[in-house]
């Protein structure tokens, strides 16, 4: 995943209503829960919720699907866990070369 894309996923969930939003959708789990029913258990406005849920969506936080007149959201873990690895697969990889170059000194 490149900077930009953690980035932007980052600053989604740097949202105090995104972050509520995406924990709301990970407590209801692989199923999702339709808009009504995240703005009902959030008590926001329904023009606000869209808004912050298409922020979520276009950086594949959550998908969603129409079911009827509902449209289902669901959280998507894998978005978050790759941001999670990408940054955990750096941790400490400019150590080596502190230790590299110390022990040339």
């Amino acid at each position: 995943m490149d900077t930009v894309h953690i980035a932007q996923t980052l600053a989604e969930l740097g949202h105090q209503t995104r972050l509520e939003i995406f924990r709301t959708l990970v407590k209801a789990g692989p199923a999702g829960l339709s808009i009504g029913e995240i703005g009902s258990k959030l008590g926001v406005p329904a023009s606000t919720l869209g808004f912050h849920i298409k922020g979520l969506v276009s950086v594949g936080l959550i998908s969603q699907e129409k079911q009827g007149r509902a449209v289902i959201c669901r959280p998507e873990l894998t978005v978050l866990t790759t941001v999670i690895r990408d940054l955990e697969a750096e941790c400490c990889s400019e150590m080596a070369v502190l230790e590299t170059e110390n022990e040339e000194a």
